[in-house]
């Protein structure tokens, strides 16, 4: 299923005709660069050579004369970026093989030890037959990985060995290269000075005081949850998240979901991370329907402090986007390793958003990735308490029980195929709709015990 699109450009017109009852004194003298800082360097990768030509160390390399076919960069001084990723021209190919990076610190002028990069992500994605995915932009990208900031890169990229029959895996993907994130800094409200720097266009000119039409749009999904240009969604307890639950569906809640809607917890939104809006496409992209939450890890790493968390957030929008080719952030949701949720792809934290997350059940559910890699390393219990009061909240507007079973139709997949009718708990992890390791053996195991303390914070019996 496609799912729908819609444009909040008339919403977001009424809401800053409307913008001195909707929004504060103190808000209006808030700013934020209308083009916020970050860039992407995008160097393509060249062949390396014969195994034994290669520099030796690379942990899990091999030095045979007769290695598989092998591509990277040596060694060098670049632009400052903070996240690394590998992207190849063709989305339906899979990259069946490892890759390693190492980067020089900024603050440390020293180098990395050699890192993995999962490469296995291509299940992170729109469903098979969806608009996103037949955009033509799309392409094959390993997860991203976290590294901090840096200005040096070193990367290498081994095709798999001893390949299944079935498998040509000594080939590695064509048009490869090295995709380097630099997130920009983070602005403190009230720096700037509200002026648009930026080409001016249809999502660069001022609507209001630090707003492009674009940030305006994204902000006025949701209202009345808060005002226009909020930098956050403050939380609620469990009574008043019930009436403003049902304030905000225009009389779309059912009187039977009321009672079992958890207390909201607070939302940074996009601009509270900093989001770049003229990045995403413009219309929103809606389901029908909120039926199960899939639970994620980014696979980005866990070298990340709680303050760094908004920066890992601008960086891996920034690589959906630019880098993969998506039309927005994949995710509906983030949690970072100290509680915080953050808003995800733009549409409206209470509205049925499609994401770009479960390949092949996209649609009628949604996604929270949490900020981290979870195979062997436990999330924190601040992560899986925040999962718990989001879908708590969320699951709840649309009547679901986070113990219950539900079914989803499959879009297509590795696991499941188009068509087939899957029943799921309401609470999933990735690897229950599709054949991988997400969202990590360590977090996939805090599930049973989220479903419970999720019906709890509803009130269920």
């Amino acid at each position: 299923m496609r799912g729908f699109l819609a444009s909040s450009i008339g919403v977001a017109t009424a809401a800053v005709l409307a913008l001195p009852l909707a929004l504060p004194t103190p808000a209006l003298a808030e700013t934020v660069p209308v083009t916020p800082a970050g860039s992407t360097q995008s160097l393509p990768l060249v062949p390396m050579g014969p195994a034994v030509d290669r520099t030796p160390g690379v942990p899990g390399m091999s030095a045979s004369a007769r290695g598989p076919e092998t591509q990277g960069l040596a060694a060098r001084e670049v632009k400052t970026f903070s996240m690394v990723g590998v992207v190849w021209d063709d989305v339906t190919t899979q990259l069946n093989g490892r890759v390693q990076v190492r980067t020089r610190s900024v603050r440390t002028a020293t180098w990395s030890d050699w890192q993995d990069v999962e490469v296995h992500n291509s299940e992170h994605a729109a469903d098979p037959d969806a608009a996103e995915r037949d955009s033509g932009r799309v392409r094959g990208a390993t997860a991203p990985l976290w590294v901090g900031e840096s200005d040096g890169v070193e990367v290498r990229v081994e095709a798999e060995r001893d390949a299944p029959a079935t498998r040509a895996g000594s080939r590695l993907p064509s048009g490869m290269r090295i995709e380097l994130v630099d997130p920009g800094a983070a602005t403190l409200p009230g720096a700037g000075d509200g002026k648009n720097s930026g080409p001016a266009d249809d999502k660069g000119d001022l609507v209001a005081p630090g707003l492009t039409m674009a940030m305006a749009e994204a902000s006025a999904v949701n209202v009345p949850h808060a005002p226009l240009g909020a930098n956050e969604i403050t939380e609620l307890n469990k009574a008043d998240s019930t009436a403003d639950a049902v304030f905000a569906s225009d009389g779309e809640l059912t009187a039977a979901a009321a009672p079992y809607i958890g207390p909201r917890p607070r939302i940074v939104t996009r601009k509270g991370w900093g989001a770049d809006e003229s990045l995403r496409e413009k219309a929103f992209a809606y389901t029908n329907t909120v039926k199960a939450a899939f639970v994620h890890h980014s696979a980005s790493g866990n070298n990340y402090a709680c303050k760094d968390a908004p920066a890992v957030l601008r960086s891996l929008y920034r690589y959906h986007v630019v880098s993969s080719g998506w039309r927005d952030f994949g995710y509906n949701f983030a949690v970072d390793k100290c509680g915080t949720v953050y808003e995800g792809r733009a549409g409206g934290v209470s509205k049925p958003v499609l994401g770009a997350h479960t390949m092949g059940f996209n649609t009628d559910s949604m996604g929270v990735a949490v900020l981290g890699t979870f195979t062997s390393s436990a999330p924190p219990a601040a992560a899986v308490d925040a999962v718990a009061r989001l879908t708590a909240w969320k699951l709840g507007l649309f009547g679901r029980d986070p113990r219950a079973k539900t079914t989803l139709k499959s879009g297509g997949g590795n696991r499941y195929p188009k068509g087939k009718n899957v029943s799921m708990n309401v609470i999933s992890g990735h690897r229950d709709g599709f054949a991988t390791e997400c969202p990590g053996k360590k977090l996939y195991g805090k599930l049973p015990t989220t479903r419970t303390s999720s019906a709890r914070l509803q009130g269920r019996p």
